[in-house]
C-alpha cells in the first residue's frame, strides 16, 4: 500500500495551471513511487534506463509527437537539452495544461534547464522524505492552515496530535527515507545496511557523475567533518584547515550538498534594524536519519544522551515544518535564523504573505521562562502575531499573552 504523501494536493492543483509540473527531491524519498501511483495511466520513462533514455534522445521530436501529453519522465536531468525540446512542444498548444510530469534528484541541472528553457510553463515541488504525519497515516496537521491564513492563537489551542511523543521521536531517530524507515518495524539489519549503501551510492554515483573531476578523498572528508557541524553556525576556515583545502572548495561543497537535497543552507534574518545580527549561515542535515548514521547513533537512548542531541532535534523540527508549509499553496515562503551579537538567538523565522513567525525549538518537555527571552524579545521587536516553541510538551498551552507551546507530535 502507498502511504499518502501530503504534497499530493498541490500537486494536483498545479497540475490544473501549468503544462509540466516537476518533482524535486532526494534519491529514494519516493518521488517515483508517488507520481506513478497519482498518474496511473500515463505513460512512464526512466532516463537513468538506457533504454528509455535512447528513446527519447536519438529523436526527442518524433517522440514528442507521439507523446505529446499524459507522459511523466523520471530522472530529468540526465537529458539536459529536454527542456529545450519541451519547451517547443509546450509552444504549439500553451493553453493546455496537465500534460507532463518530470522528476529530478539534482536541482541545479533541474533549475538551469527551466531557467533557461522553460520558465513560465513549469511548476515546481519539492518533496522530502516521509514527514511524521506521513509515515503514522495522519493528515497534514492544522497547525499549517492556521499559519498560512493568517489565524491566531485561539486557532492553535484547538490542534490535535498527529501520532504519540514516542511516535515523533522514533522518527526523529530514524529519519524519513521510506523504505528503510518501513522495512526498520522487522528488520533493523536491513536499515543499516540500506544507510551504508546510501552514503556509498551518493557518493560513488551521484556525485562522481555529477561533478567528474571532484576530488572525492576530500569530499568523503568533508561529508565526515560536516555531520559534526549539523545544526549549528558553519565556520568554513576551521573546515577548511580540517580538510586541508580551501574556504572556496567548501562552499562549493555545500553547495553540492544543499542541491542534491542532503543538506540544508539557511540563511541568517537580517530584518530587525533594531539589533546588530550575525549573517553567518547556518546549515543541517534534512534528514536525521542519515546525520545519525555518520555519527554512529545506534539507538534512540544513545541519541538522548549524545552532545548533538539538541542540534539534531531543533533541525527535525525546522524540517518538519518546511515539508509541512511547502504542501501548502502558500506563496513567498522563506526559512531563517536570527541570532544577535549578543547571542540571543530564535532557531527559525518563518516568513510568507502571513507575515512572520518565530519558532523556538527545545528537546527538553520543562519550559524554563529564561529560555524564552529571545523569543519574547523578537515577538515585541518585530510586533509578530505571536511566537512558537516546540518541544516535548505534552498538550498545546499558552506560555504567556503572545507564546504558545506546540509540542512535537502536533507538527
Amino acid at each position: 500500500m502507498v502511504k499518502k504523501r501530503v504534497i499530493q494536493r498541490k500537486i494536483a492543483q498545479l497540475m490544473a495551471m501549468f503544462p509540466i509540473v516537476t518533482v524535486v527531491g532526494a534519491r529514494q524519498c519516493g518521488k517515483s513511487t508517488l507520481v506513478q501511483h497519482l498518474f496511473a495511466d500515463w505513460d512512464y520513462y526512466d532516463l537513468e534506463s538506457p533504454d528509455d533514455y535512447r528513446l527519447i534522445s536519438s529523436d526527442p521530436g518524433a517522440f514528442f509527437s507521439l507523446h505529446h501529453q499524459h507522459v511523466i519522465i523520471d530522472e530529468a536531468q540526465q537529458y539536459p537539452e529536454l527542456f529545450r525540446v519541451l519547451r517547443g512542444v509546450i509552444d504549439r498548444d500553451r493553453q493546455q495544461k496537465g500534460r507532463f510530469i518530470l522528476t529530478g534528484s539534482s536541482s541545479p541541472a533541474i533549475v538551469r534547464g527551466i531557467t533557461e528553457s522553460l520558465a513560465g510553463r513549469v511548476a515546481t515541488v519539492e518533496m522530502a522524505p516521509f514527514k511524521q504525519c506521513e509515515y503514522y497515516g495522519s493528515a497534514l496537521p492544522d497547525l499549517y492552515t492556521v499559519l498560512v491564513s493568517g489565524g491566531g492563537m485561539a486557532e492553535m489551542m484547538a490542534l490535535r496530535p498527529v501520532t504519540s511523543l514516542a511516535g515523533a521521536l522514533e522518527v526523529w531517530f530514524r529519519g524519513g527515507f521510506p523504505e528503510p524507515l518501513i522495512a526498520a518495524e522487522k528488520d533493523e539489519g536491513f536499515y543499516r545496511q540500506w544507510m551504508e549503501h546510501y552514503m556509498a551510492n551518493y557518493v560513488n554515483r551521484d556525485i562522481r557523475a555529477l561533478f567528474p573531476r571532484l576530488d572525492m578523498f576530500r569530499f568523503r572528508q568533508f561529508l565526515t567533518l560536516i555531520a559534526q557541524s549539523s545544526g549549528h553556525q558553519l565556520n568554513m576556515s576551521a573546515m577548511a584547515r580540517a580538510v586541508e583545502t580551501s574556504v572556496p572548495t567548501i562552499k562549493g561543497y555545500l553547495d553540492i550538498i544543499h542541491h542534491t537535497f542532503l543538506w540544508r543552507n539557511l540563511h541568517a534574518y537580517t530584518g530587525n534594524a533594531l539589533k546588530k545580527v550575525q549573517k553567518a549561515d547556518k546549515g543541517m542535515f534534512r534528514d536525521q536519519g542519515m546525520l545519525h548514521y555518520l555519527l554512529k547513533i545506534h539507538g534512540l537512548d544513545d541519541l538522548l544522551l549524545h552532545p548533538a542531541a539538541g542540534a539534531s532535534f531543533e533541525s527535525f523540527v525546522i524540517e518538519e515544518l518546511i515539508r509541512g508549509l511547502e504542501a501548502t499553496m502558500a506563496t513567498q515562503l522563506a526559512f531563517r535564523y536570527y541570532r544577535t551579537v549578543d547571542r540571543a538567538e530564535v532557531d527559525l523565522i518563518i516568513e510568507g504573505a502571513f507575515g512572520v513567525i518565530p519558532v523556538e525549538i527545545k528537546l527538553a518537555s520543562v519550559v524554563r521562562p529564561q529560555s524564552l527571552r529571545a523569543l519574547k524579545r523578537f515577538v515585541a521587536d518585530m510586533d509578530a502575531p505571536y511566537g512558537i516553541l516546540i518541544n516535548r510538551g505534552r498538550r498545546v498551552e499558552r506560555l504567556g499573552e503572545k507564546i504558545i507551546q506546540i509540542p512535537v507530535n502536533y507538527i
